[in-house]
């Protein structure tokens, strides 16, 4: 994919409730009416792959992504004629980069607006100013709306569904079925994402921003964990002694950043342990934090860290920070999502090789890894004539074209001569101008992407290598149950009860809190909501399967 800042692709998220944000939508009327329980539900899009390049390393039906050990070295053209009408459209998007230059100054801004036929007036959104920003947004007039707005998937907002409904467009009868086929860009995009980002009250409202299947990673530094012996097929015993061995002098073998609980996804999912959510075969869900695998994982982190394994800042620093301890080797390995790799390959050149982690196995049983919900948040639209939604759903499409067309790489890199130039290999490699001007700083991509492949230029070894760590994993990954469902509860209590186990189970691994307090959060979690939002996914389940 297109090179990104460190800080662009490697933020985390943690989630925190705002002020006013719980009411910020509400109308009075009855907020049960964005379950899909006892509604007629839409067809989902249908799927029709796109032409595109060939890649070089196959993906698989489960879940291994194709992968590219070269750039195509003929483009396509994916859309035929220009999207727009010459007319203004305010989007808005949440933003890893740094703000943007003006569009007058931007080149690349005139690039992208001169190929989509419209003026784009661009708000974008630090995440550290997410919520406050879509607090205001939420409860605004509707005729303030901007015409886009990218809901992004690292918050949960309370009342988000809400929301939606009340105030975006139903896409229903633009993209449900065979509708979809008068954009084709937004027919490839494959189902688990329409899934995963759901319903609302039995109707389509968005469009999905795709993602790979593979979640939560922790990333190794190979050299510095094959020296301590690391080897495939290890357990949890191995992984603290290699952990052990790989901590001395300045070096920690283990890292965390703010908002991860110390890496706490990896390592429950390496136990087993449901990721947020599982459902049985009678339907019923169970939580993560009424599971004794996760509270295993607890308590082994806890010993992990006890043992002085941990860097002592791993509960507070940013992901920022976190990297460069990384790539100075002041740790060993580090937490964040699949998708840095994009970013994690560049940066390391000359300093080391990084590896994702095979997960360890507990008590005999393989170890899993934490599933994506594989829909990185989605596009919702203002509502609007039908000729408009029309207009906004063919900018999209366009934003929305595949790896291996000249749509994508003018939305990635920019413009040839202007923004990038190309490598040996033919792969466009930016250059100072691109460096500012970018999609990074000014995130087209966050508005509709198509689907994600495996591409770092000009480093075949590392897709083969994501590529082959992929085939492993992905038949063990554990998908959250809860993925496309609606629950009243969550959306407006699930944040302030995340929050509530996040901070115990913190507590509890940095040795600030016995493993009791641990057991009275969850009863406290089970009393003010958990219970009931089980009760009300399995409804959504039992309605949507």
């Amino acid at each position: 994919m297109s090179r990104m800042s460190r800080r662009a692709l490697l933020g985390s998220m943690a989630a925190a409730s705002v002020p006013g944000l719980l009411t910020a939508c509400s109308t009075g009327k009855d907020d049960g009416d964005t379950a899909n329980a006892g509604k007629k539900l839409a067809p989902w899009p249908v799927y029709r792959a796109a032409p595109g390049a060939k890649p070089d390393l196959a993906p698989t039906e489960a879940g291994v992504q194709p992968g590219y050990t070269s750039y195509p070295a003929d483009l396509s053209t994916s859309v035929k004629r220009t999207p727009g009408d010459g007319s203004t459209i305010r989007v808005m998007s949440v933003t890893f980069g740094t703000p943007p230059k003006g569009r007058a100054d931007n080149r690349y801004w005139q690039a992208v607006e001169k190929a989509l036929g419209v003026k784009v007036e661009f708000t974008v959104i630090p995440t550290d100013d997410y919520q406050k920003k879509m607090a205001t947004v939420m409860a605004d007039d509707p005729d303030a709306l901007p015409d886009v707005i990218n809901v992004f998937s690292g918050f949960q907002l309370p009342r988000e569904a809400q929301f939606v409904q009340r105030r975006a467009e139903d896409l229903t009868p633009f993209l449900s079925g065979e509708a979809v086929a008068q954009y084709p860009n937004l027919a490839n995009i494959p189902g688990h994402a329409w899934r995963d980002m759901g319903r609302i009250g039995g109707r389509i409202y968005g469009v999905p921003l795709e993602r790979p299947l593979p979640g939560s990673t922790l990333w190794l530094n190979q050299g510095v964990f094959t020296d301590a012996g690391m080897r495939e097929g290890w357990t949890s015993a191995d992984f603290a002694a290699v952990a052990a061995k790989a901590t001395g002098g300045k070096r920690y073998a283990l890292g965390a950043g703010t908002g991860s609980v110390f890496g706490n996804a990896v390592h429950a999912a390496a136990h087993n342990a449901p990721s947020a959510w599982a459902v049985d075969g009678s339907g019923v869900f169970r939580a993560n934090y009424t599971d004794e695998r996760y509270k295993a994982a607890v308590a082994f982190q806890a010993e992990l860290r006890g043992k002085g394994l941990y860097h002592p800042d791993a509960a507070s620093m940013s992901t920022s920070d976190l990297t460069t301890l990384f790539l100075n080797g002041t740790v060993g390995s580090m937490q964040n999502g699949f998708g840095s790799y994009q970013t994690l390959y560049p940066d390391a050149e000359g300093l080391l090789t990084p590896a994702p982690a095979l997960p360890y196995a507990v008590g005999g049983t393989p170890g899993g890894i934490v599933a994506a919900r594989r829909s990185f948040g989605y596009t919702v639209l203002k509502a609007a004539k039908k000729e408009r939604i029309q207009l906004l759903l063919r900018v999209l499409d366009f934003l929305a074209a595949p790896f291996g067309t000249k749509e994508w790489e003018l939305i990635h890199y920019g413009v040839e001569g202007t923004h990038f130039t190309r490598g040996a290999d033919g792969s466009p490699e930016a250059n100072r101008l691109g460096e500012v001007e970018n999609v990074t700083n000014l995130p087209f991509r966050y508005l509709a992407e198509g689907p994600q492949v495996l591409f770092v230029p000009g480093r075949p070894e590392a897709v083969r290598a994501i590529h082959a760590w992929q085939r492993k994993v992905v038949p063990v990954a554990i998908r959250d149950a809860s993925f496309g469902l609606q629950s009243t509860t969550r959306t407006t209590q699930g944040t302030t009860l995340k929050a509530l186990m996040d901070d115990t189970v913190t507590a509890v691994i940095a040795g600030r809190s016995p493993m009791s307090a641990y057991d009275t959060a969850v009863k406290t979690w089970r009393a003010r909501g958990g219970d009931r939002m089980a009760d009300e996914l399995a409804k959504e389940h039992d309605a949507t399967s």
